[in-house]
């Protein structure tokens, strides 16, 4: 049996004839090494470039996204897995797209260039390199981000195609790139420099949890080796799949280790942290700010303004530095649609994936069935507005059950949720007084946008939501200032249980910042007490019998823990372990196991009590 080495990248996979390489997505044929899925797209939409992310390219520009399935690493709580390791490469939900329909469509969309995100190019390259061709023969600019795992006969291909880049590092130790089925960290670096010495734009992102903040300041300190001006993205470790939530550094923790690291290179910027300002570029000279940025969905930024005074060149009006970045500002900001750019698409698949679990749903095809449906339809935005409402998302838990096959479980669940928020609805018929609750993430100063389900819990558990009173903008929210927090003044404050701070923290970011609203003076601020609890999955139930006992102890008396062992016990046929959770939207506990079908039979339905 003949066999061959895979060069597209370092893991250097040895194929059989028939077999594949590690990504799934390389195989042999004819006595070669073939992509099997070629011109095969799964998301082909503009984006902000901030979104992607990159910052110092093109600001604020309009982008056309093109993301595919599969990846040639894997990752401990990746953030795509959705669509890297569960998502069939030969699913209907993709579409097929000729190099010229891609850059058709991103001509027609009146975008300057085309950049491939959410998964790795790595998992289909020859596509990618012949879309990074065309495109720049047509003047867009072509841009990536990747693991960079290129072996050198690859990269040199893409390179004379290929404008800006976003190199993911995973740590700066052959151990951390074990962790993700690699060998070593030395490809990377190899591929870093030939790519600078190339004259491609690169920008550094890289994950920091608790146990590698040492590992990325040796990183640091590497970039500013070949030049201080490289960006580097530290990416506040969300703990998803199967990831501890130990290794979540606190948003305080990261804002505190970035500002360190600003003494090794010029432009640090931290994401994942709702409300910091480690997001704005800062002059490199005098320190002033020259352009704002606003936390957007996990992995992405968005572009707020730049300082008047900031020159076509990108130059400081107060000390005259100019900054290391390319291209000026674009005039307008292109705003996505819902669950649209970005990783906010991998979220809303998460999504319907949480309720099919809660169906006891325990196979990948069975969820890739409703996902086919769901992308099929085309209706990225309904689907987000309907999931804002306890009702309308109850309604999409017996759609999605009809359409995966589990009309009867998905019964099940909507009964049970359906009857919970009638009985918080009857407790609290009789509230004298509504308590004004503002709803935050992660930090004081950024707030949920006003329609969303956190803050619909809100006001179904007793309360008045202030969040209402503000704009409407932002993924999943924007900043607000100060002042604005104080005039609203709310009696409660609520922390989300997705990107969140320990009450701790926030009541010192309060005191800190001069937060005087009466939940401050007060110290009525509740975190819930396990993620997950209010937004995606079907455990938002448990969040609102939380907020209604919180806000209205008297009228609501529930044992809210006891509430969460039964759901567990009902639902996913084991018990709760607030130790065990993490901010998987999708599965239920970092050690939950896709399985052979078996949990769904076991899960059939019963009475709902």
């Amino acid at each position: 049996m003949e066999k061959l080495r895979c060069e597209v990248c370092e893991r250097s996979c040895v194929i059989s004839t028939g077999g594949l390489g590690a990504c799934g997505r390389y195989g042999e044929q004819d006595g070669g090494i073939v992509e099997r899925y070629p011109n095969q797209y799964l998301v082909a939409c503009p984006i902000s470039i901030e979104t992607m992310p990159m910052l110092h390219f093109h600001p604020r520009s309009k982008f056309l996204q093109i993301s595919s399935t599969g990846c040639n690493f894997d990752c401990p709580g990746c953030i795509s897995t959705v669509i890297v390791k569960e998502m069939s490469p030969a699913s209907s939900a993709l579409q097929r797209l000729t190099p010229e329909e891609v850059v058709c469509k991103a001509l027609d969309n009146d975008c300057v260039g085309i950049a491939f995100l959410m998964n790795d190019p790595l998992a289909g390259l020859p596509s990618f390199i012949q879309v990074a061709a065309l495109a720049r023969s047509h003047g867009l600019l072509m841009g990536c981000s990747t693991n960079a795992y290129f072996t050198e006969s690859s990269l040199a291909a893409l390179l004379p195609h290929l404008d800006f880049i976003n190199i993911g590092f995973k740590g700066f130790s052959d151990q951390a790139y074990a962790a993700c089925g690699a060998a070593s960290v030395q490809p990377v670096l190899r591929n870093l420099k030939t790519l600078h010495a190339g004259g491609v734009h690169v920008e550094v992102s890289c994950i920091m949890h608790t146990g590698n903040m040492e590992e990325v300041r040796d990183l640091a300190r590497h970039l500013a080796g070949i030049s201080p001006t490289i960006p580097l993205q530290v990416m506040r470790f969300i703990p998803l799949e199967g990831a501890e939530i130990s290794r979540e550094p606190s948003i305080r923790q990261a804002e505190e280790f970035c500002a360190g690291l600003k003494g090794i290179l010029e432009y640090v910027y931290l994401f994942n942290s709702p409300g910091t300002e480690l997001l704005h570029t800062r002059c490199p000279g005098c320190g002033e700010i020259l352009i704002r940025r606003d936390f957007y969905g996990p992995m992405g930024a968005k572009f707020l303004d730049a300082c008047p005074g900031l020159s076509p060149d990108n130059r400081c009006p107060r000390c005259l530095r100019r900054l290391e970045m390319v291209g000026a500002p674009a005039a307008t900001v292109y705003q996505e649609g819902d669950f649209e750019g970005g990783y906010p698409f991998t979220r809303a698949l998460e999504i319907i994936e949480a309720m099919l679990i809660a169906m006891g749903v325990d196979r990948k095809a069975t969820v890739v069935r409703a996902w086919e449906d769901f992308l099929g339809a085309g209706d990225m935005g309904g689907f987000h507005r309907a999931i804002q409402k306890p009702r309308c998302y109850i309604d999409m838990v017996r759609h999605f059950g009809s359409v995966a096959g589990v009309a009867e479980q998905g019964e099940r669940l909507a009964v049970y949720l359906e009857r919970q928020v009638a009985r918080v609805e009857k407790d609290l018929a009789g509230v004298r007084h509504r308590p004004r609750v503002y709803y935050a993430m992660g930090t004081p100063l950024f707030y949920l946008r006003g329609g969303r389900l956190e803050n619909q819990l809100a006001e179904t558990a007793g309360g008045i939501s202030v969040n209402r009173a503000l704009e409407a903008s932002g993924r999943p929210g924007r900043s607000l200032s100060v002042e604005q927090l104080n005039e609203l003044d709310p009696e409660v404050m609520v922390i989300s249980a997705f990107i969140s701070s320990s009450v701790d923290d926030f009541y010192a970011e309060c005191l800190r910042l001069g937060i005087t609203a009466q939940a401050v003076r007060k110290r009525r601020i509740y975190a819930h007490p396990a993620p997950g609890w209010d937004f995606g999955t079907p455990r938002w139930i448990l969040g609102l019998l939380f907020l209604a006992h919180t806000l209205h102890p008297e009228l609501c008396r529930v044992d809210v823990m006891a509430e969460a062992e039964e759901f567990y016990r009902r639902f996913y046929g084991t018990g709760f372990s607030p130790a065990g959770m993490n901010r998987s939207f999708g599965k239920p506990s970092a050690n939950w196991q896709w399985g052979s079908g078996s949990v769904e039979q076991a899960l059939m339905p019963q009475t709902v009590q």
